[in-house]
C-alpha cells in the first residue's frame, strides 16, 4: 500500500506488497522487493537498489550523492540484501566516482542499523552486521559477517573490519580489525578474543582455543622474527578459523589494530 502523501516517481519499480508511509519519497530508477515496508517522511535516491522484506524506518535517507569530494552527479548505485532493519536517521550513501572506488556502496542481508548510523560510499557489508547507534563508516570500508559495532564508533577509510569481531562503544578505528576479536577505545587497541559472540554462534570450544591461542602469538607475544611467527601460525593450519584470521592479517594494507 502506498500513502496518498507520498511521492513516487513513475520511474520506480515497487513489488506489489511494498508499504510506503505518508510524506516519503521515492526517486526514479529505484527499484523495491516484495514485502519490504517504508516508514514516513524516508527518502530513497534514485540509483537505489532495495531487496525483499526490508524495514525503513522514519527519516531515513537511503541512496543519497556520496560525500566525496569530487563527486560532480555520475549514476552511481546503492544495494541492499534482504530482510535489514534500518532505524530513524539512518544516511547510506551510494558509491562514488573516485578513482578507488567501485561506484557502489553495497548491504548485505540482515543486518540492524540503529538509529543515525551511517554508511559511507562504496562500503561493504555482508551479512547479520550490528550497527548501534551513531556508529559511522567513512568511505571504502569492509564489514564481515556478524561483527557489531558499539555505539559511535568511527572506522577510517579504506579499513576492513573481519568477521564476528566486536567493537565497544565510542572505538575509533584507523587500522584495520581483524576477524574474531574485541577492540575498544580511542585509538583502539585489542582486547582478545571474542568469546561470549562466538559461543552463541555455535563455534566449537577446540576452535575458540586455537584462535586464543594464535591471538596470543600473533598480538601479545614479544616481538620474534618472523620465520618463527610464520611457523607457529603454520601450527593450527586447516582449521578454517585460524586460516581466516592468518589470512586476513597478510592481506591488511592500513595494517591491523595491535
Amino acid at each position: 500500500m502506498i500513502d496518498g502523501r507520498a511521492v513516487v516517481h513513475p520511474g520506480a519499480t515497487l513489488a506489489s506488497d511494498v508499504t510506503v508511509g505518508p510524506f516519503s519519497v521515492i526517486e526514479e530508477d529505484v527499484v523495491i522487493g516484495s514485502r519490504t515496508k517504508i516508514d514516513s517522511h524516508v527518502i530513497i535516491r534514485s540509483g537505489t537498489h532495495i531487496g525483499q522484506d526490508n524495514r525503513i524506518y522514519s527519516f531515513s535517507s537511503v541512496g543519497e550523492d556520496p560525500q566525496f569530494a569530487g563527486y560532480d552527479g555520475e549514476p552511481t548505485r546503492l544495494e541492499i540484501g534482504d530482510a535489514n532493519v534500518i532505524r530513524e536517521y539512518v544516511t547510506l550513501n551510494r558509491g562514488s566516482s573516485s578513482s578507488r572506488g567501485t561506484g557502489v556502496t553495497k548491504v548485505g542481508s540482515h543486518n540492524f542499523l540503529m538509529a543515525y548510523s551511517h554508511i559511507a560510499h562504496d562500503s561493504t557489508l555482508g551479512d547479520h552486521i550490528i550497527f548501534a547507534n551513531g556508529a559511522s563508516l567513512a568511505g571504502h570500508v569492509e564489514v564481515g559477517d556478524y561483527a557489531i559495532l558499539g555505539g559511535f564508533t568511527l572506522v577510517h577509510q579504506f579499513c576492513r573490519v573481519g568477521q564476528h569481531s566486536l567493537m565497544g562503544i565510542g572505538t575509533v578505528c584507523l587500522q584495520d580489525v581483524a576477524p574474531y576479536l574485541i577492540v575498544a577505545g580511542n585509538p583502539a587497541k585489542t582486547y582478545g578474543v571474542n568469546v561470549r559472540g562466538l559461543r552463541r554462534r555455535g563455534f566449537t570450544e577446540d576452535a575458540i582455543t586455537e584462535l586464543r591461542r594464535v591471538y596470543r602469538q600473533q598480538f601479545r607475544a614479544k616481538k620474534v622474527d618472523s620465520e618463527h611467527e610464520e611457523s607457529e601460525a603454520c601450527g593450527s593450519a586447516g582449521r578454517p578459523e585460524v586460516d581466516t584470521l592468518i589470512r586476513f592479517l597478510s592481506r591488511s594494507e592500513r595494517g591491523v589494530i595491535r
